[in-house]
């Protein structure tokens, strides 16, 4: 038997295929800016943009970027390239994550590869993670970026959760947050935020994570860093590296997903970086070909004309000193826009305490606001966030943030 589907005739026994499929959830990042897409009202705003945008709202550009174009115009980066992706990327990128005179660098004790930016280094350690340690957990902090939990999910890695963001004082849960390292079994794999963490914006002070370190070597555990804001978080490549340092410092073998998506302004180039450490070469070499297998299995090779502009601006000093001011600019920028808004709210006279806006650093600001006081911003100001309160900085302008700070002072003054 067969039923005529539009122009198709298709046998019974091949309709039902797929009748088990439902809608996937939506991601609901996408939805807050579909919602703003929607809406044709003049002042509307999207907070929900997780990319860099100029006082104007716009996009950017790096100079840095466009002068690493027009270098590699013509190069002949068409031809499909090894299964390590170029060797310059990896080079720079662990030069720039674990320090340029770092003994890692010098010795050639890590296994690197070029990753589909930072997602796909994180799901490409997820793998690793399953096959080589398969009794292991991933332990996310709470909240983290939500694609963590989609990640090792789907790469079948039991997850647990440890606490981070202590909501009575908007800050870091230091001493919940050392008790559940404290009390993971031995051997536990933890996700870390270095700098700017996505999407609190709050990160520990140098002391605290220097103890965070000291716990973790007691107890054998693993980290692994997913650094997407390098430069980004303070302006300065070094600070935003310390947490780091402070674990490599302390002989911590570590694993490292690295993104140029916000930092380089290069998101839809998804370029990034995978890097772990090892005990000696012959161990890198070993991990360096298992990562390899599992990405070939995945995409095959890695895109290439991202990650010759990633290399070419890293690995110029020139061009690497230009990003280094960019960078700078574009982190200023959003300490600026932290600055107006508070400073905002507090001349409103706002019965909250708004120092959090200005303590959390980088692109996310954890606002404290909750689920009602979000829809009211929607429903009655056309402003577009999450529902877990947590703003895009990058949306925030010169000609928005009063219209920002009323509205929030608006939909607050209730309590």
């Amino acid at each position: 038997m067969r039923r005529f589907l539009g122009r198709r005739w298709m046998s019974a026994s091949a309709v039902g295929w797929w009748d088990n499929v439902g809608l996937a959830p939506k991601d609901p990042l996408l939805s807050v800016t579909e919602a703003f897409i929607a809406d044709a009202n003049p002042n509307n705003i999207n907070l929900g943009v997780g990319a860099f945008r100029d006082d104007e709202g716009k996009p950017l550009v790096l100079q840095c970027v466009r002068d690493a174009e027009a270098r590699i115009a013509g190069a002949e980066y068409l031809e499909s390239i090894s299964r390590q992706g170029t060797l310059k990327l990896v080079e720079e990128s662990v030069k720039l994550a674990y320090g340029e005179n770092s003994d890692v660098v010098k010795e050639g004790s890590f296994a690197g590869v070029q990753a589909i930016s930072g997602t796909g280094a994180c799901r490409l350690f997820a793998e690793f993670q399953r096959r080589f340690q398969p009794e292991s957990r991933i332990y996310l902090p709470v909240p983290t970026w939500s694609n963590h939990h989609n990640i090792w999910r789907d790469a079948q890695v039991p997850q647990r959760t440890f606490q981070y963001y202590n909501l009575a004082s908007k800050g870091l849960h230091f001493s919940a947050l050392m008790d559940d390292v404290k009390n993971a079994p031995n051997h536990s794999f933890f996700l870390l935020h270095p700098c700017a963490h996505n999407p609190t914006g709050i990160d520990p002070t140098e002391e605290q994570w220097r103890e965070i370190s000291y716990l973790f070597k007691v107890k054998n555990h693993f980290p692994f860093f997913d650094m997407a804001y390098q430069g980004f978080a303070s302006g300065d490549l070094e600070k935003d590296a310390q947490a780091i340092r402070i674990f490599l410092d302390d002989g911590h073998l570590i694993g490292c997903a690295q993104s140029f998506s916000k930092t380089m302004g290069l998101y839809g180039q998804r370029v990034g970086c995978l890097s772990v450490l090892c005990v000696d070469k012959n161990q890198a070499t070993a991990v360096k070909s298992q990562l390899q297998q599992i990405a070939r299995a995945m995409y095959g090779n890695p895109p290439a004309h991202g990650a010759l502009l990633v290399s070419t601006i890293l690995g110029d000093p020139g061009l690497k000193s230009l990003w280094v001011k960019e960078a700078k600019v574009m982190s200023d920028r959003i300490m600026k826009m932290r600055a107006a808004l508070r400073d905002n709210l507090e001349r409103l006279g706002s019965a909250f305490n708004w120092e959090h806006i200005t303590n959390q650093v980088g692109m996310f600001c954890y606002s404290g606001l909750n689920p009602e006081q979000i829809d009211r911003l929607g429903n009655e100001f056309h402003i577009y966030m999450p529902n877990d309160g947590r703003i895009s900085m990058a949306g925030v302008t010169t000609g928005n943030v009063d219209y920002l700070a009323n509205a929030i002072h608006e939909v607050t003054k209730s309590g």
